[in-house]
């Protein structure tokens, strides 16, 4: 059940911001966690094969859209929840996706190219209400992922190494649910007009497109950040995995400290100030982000070669478990992280198995805290310029 492609969706936004079968592979630095109950704030989230059904450590949920002001709506299921990016992005039924509902997109019309480490998504962008639990924001723009919309802009597929998601078979799932700690996909440099605009809006009146100045209301938004309530981030909770399992279940949360159920209890805050996060491994300092959207650890190995690569060089690929640490720091946080790694060839060598905490591959210049980070704690993503109890975000803690 080997995926095709190494599934790290982390958005180009990041980069502009940033200029196991042993129990629990969690350790020191991680704060146990306790299923958040029920409540109007919650919504149920679950790692498993996704929409294709051959997904490994991608974590979906369900998802409500609706033609803004009317209760013209549809619920598409297995969307990535992706705290690596931001804004909703949903696969049109011409990609093999769940999407029906005609939704009105802006004039120009607007084409995007979203930009992820592993290759790009294309396609206009819309206006919805989105419904999360009992969360309602509205009038958001979102991408749909549509690869008959125009032609995909030469800029784009260079940028995207020419690696286009556009289908179930690439994407893996039926969207991407962007939750990530900023409000929008691009934010002030996509509103920049000339050279300084790094080109994922596109006017698509006449061939071809266009860059254009993108205002950041129009820009694909994190649609948390438009709730009434609960709107400044999101913890997502996940239980400790013991071994490869077929899959898990647990809580996608809105709002930090604005409800009984959402406090950041003991959690250390980790700031997304001018120097971000970073992580030493083997004493090498790496600029490091958390990331559900990512499906292993990624990581390189750099100052020892006692962890191989697997034959097609994917993933690591270790003769036995292997049991690492790193220390992970922002401002004057400081948390040392134990982690696991597996062979993925054995991994995925397994029946029916879609969760594997000790997954990781190489991934040279950052450091990528994907999803088996997130087995065991309540990680929580803090929005840009949102006030907490751990401080005015953007700021992970966990």
């Amino acid at each position: 059940m080997k995926p095709a492609r190494v599934a790290c969706f982390t958005s180009f936004t990041a980069v502009i911001a940033a200029a196991c079968l042993l129990a629990n592979c969690g350790g020191s630095g991680s704060h146990t966690n306790t299923i958040i109950p029920p409540g109007t704030n919650v919504m149920a989230i679950s790692v498993n094969g996704g929409a294709a059904g051959n997904y490994a450590n991608g974590v979906f949920t369900s998802v409500t859209v609706c033609v803004p002001s009317t209760t013209n709506c549809q619920t598409i299921s297995n969307m990535l929840v992706d705290t690596g990016s931001y804004g909703l992005r949903l696969l049109s039924s011409a990609g093999g996706g769940a999407l029906t509902l005609s939704l009105p997109t802006q004039a120009g019309p607007i084409g995007q190219c979203g930009l992820f480490v592993d290759g790009y998504t294309w396609g206009p962008v819309a206006t919805a209400d989105i419904q999360l639990a009992s969360e309602t924001a509205r009038g958001v723009p979102v991408q749909i992922i549509d690869a008959t919309f125009s032609t995909v802009p030469t800029a784009c597929n260079n940028a995207g190494g020419g690696v286009e998601m556009d289908d179930l078979h690439s994407l893996g799932a039926n969207g991407i649910l962007g939750v990530g700690p900023f409000l929008q996909d691009c934010g002030s440099a996509c509103t920049a007009t000339g050279s300084s605009n790094p080109g994922l809006y596109y006017n698509c009146a006449s061939a071809p497109c266009q860059v254009a100045a993108q205002p950041l209301a129009q820009q694909v938004s994190n649609p948390v950040g438009f709730f009434a309530t609960d709107n400044n981030g999101v913890i997502v909770e996940l239980p400790a995995v013991a071994s490869a399992t077929a899959s898990i279940s647990g809580s996608l949360v809105f709002g930090i400290g604005t409800q009984t159920n959402n406090g950041l209890s003991g959690a250390t805050v980790f700031p997304l100030d001018s120097n971000g996060l970073t992580t030493s491994f083997h004493n090498v300092s790496y600029p490091a982000f958390i990331d559900s959207g990512s499906n292993g650890v990624f990581f390189l190995d750099s100052a020892t070669t006692s962890i191989p690569v697997c034959s097609d060089n994917a993933f690591y690929c270790p003769s036995g478990n292997t049991s690492l640490s790193a220390v992970t720091v922002s401002g004057g946080a400081r948390e040392t992280v134990t982690f696991a790694v597996q062979n993925a060839d054995s991994l995925f060598a397994l029946a029916k198995v879609n969760v594997f905490p000790g997954l990781a591959a190489p991934n040279p210049g950052t450091f990528d805290w994907g999803l088996p980070f997130f087995f065991g704690r309540n990680v929580f993503t803090a929005i840009e310029s949102r006030s907490t109890p751990g401080g005015t975000g953007p700021y992970w803690a966990f």
